[in-house]
C-alpha cells in the first residue's frame, strides 16, 4: 500500500534563503515537489536545473520535478544531472507519452503524468502500467495561492478505482489546505501537495502533522 505523503510545494518558499528553507522542512516529510514553468505552457516562469541543482545541495530528500513547459523532452537529462528524483511531464505536451515515460527510467528516476483540470481522465488511462505516478491539477497550473477546484476529485476516484493490482500514487496539486487535503485523502489521493499553505505558517510542522492526520 503507498504512504500517505504531505509534500511541500518550493514554489511557495522563500528563494531568497534556500538553506534556511530546507531548514523549516520537517524530517517525517519524504518528498519535495518543484514547480518547472516556462512562461510557454502556462504563463509564469519559475527556474530552472540551476535553482534545482543548488537546492539538491541543501537537502537529501526525494526531489519532484513537475515539468509546466512546452518540450520536456528536452529537458529531462538536464533535470536528472541536477539532481531530481522523480520527473512528471503533462500529457499535452508530448508526441509519445510511452517514449516520454522510457526516457524518464532510463535515467532511474520515477515517471508522472500530470493533468490539467480540463483533462480528461481517460487520457492517461493506457498509461497506468507505465508511469509510476499521476498528478491531478486541482487549480490552473502556473501561479500558487489558486482556489481549489473539487471537480477534479473525480479524476482520483477513477484512477483508484482502475489501480487494480497496479503499483502507482495518485497525487494532488492545487490549493491544498487542511480542508481540502481531506477531501483529497478521501477521494483516495496518497500524494498531498502543498504550498502556500505550508509557508505561510511559522509552523508548518504542525500543519503537516494536521493533514496527514485528519480523517
Amino acid at each position: 500500500m503507498i504512504q500517505t505523503q504531505i509534500i511541500p510545494s518550493l514554489l511557495s518558499m522563500n528563494f531568497a534563503s534556500i538553506e534556511n528553507e530546507m531548514k523549516r522542512i520537517p524530517n517525517t516529510v519524504n518528498i519535495l515537489h518543484l514547480d518547472i514553468m516556462d512562461g510557454n505552457f502556462v504563463n509564469n516562469i519559475s527556474f530552472g536545473p540551476v535553482v534545482v541543482k543548488h537546492i539538491r545541495k541543501y537537502t537529501d530528500k526525494l526531489l519532484d520535478t513537475h515539468l509546466m513547459i512546452s518540450a520536456p523532452d528536452r529537458y529531462i537529462e538536464e533535470f536528472y544531472k541536477a539532481g531530481s528524483d522523480m520527473i512528471s511531464f503533462h500529457i499535452e505536451t508530448v508526441q509519445d507519452t510511452s517514449e516520454t515515460i522510457r526516457h524518464i527510467k532510463e535515467l532511474n528516476m520515477k515517471a508522472g503524468i500530470a493533468l490539467n483540470p480540463e483533462t480528461p481522465v481517460e487520457d492517461v488511462l493506457p498509461y497506468l502500467k507505465e508511469a509510476d505516478y499521476f498528478l491531478v491539477m486541482s487549480v490552473h497550473p502556473g501561479f500558487a495561492g489558486q482556489k481549489f477546484i473539487p471537480e477534479v476529485l473525480r479524476k482520483v476516484e477513477i484512477l483508484v478505482k482502475e489501480r487494480e493490482g497496479d503499483d502507482f500514487a495518485i497525487e494532488i496539486d492545487g490549493g491544498i489546505n487542511r480542508e481540502t487535503s481531506l477531501l483529497a485523502k478521501k477521494s483516495g489521493a496518497d500524494w498531498i501537495v502543498s504550498g502556500s499553505y505550508l509557508f505561510s505558517s511559522v509552523d508548518s510542522n504542525k500543519r503537516i502533522e494536521e493533514m496527514l492526520n485528519d480523517r
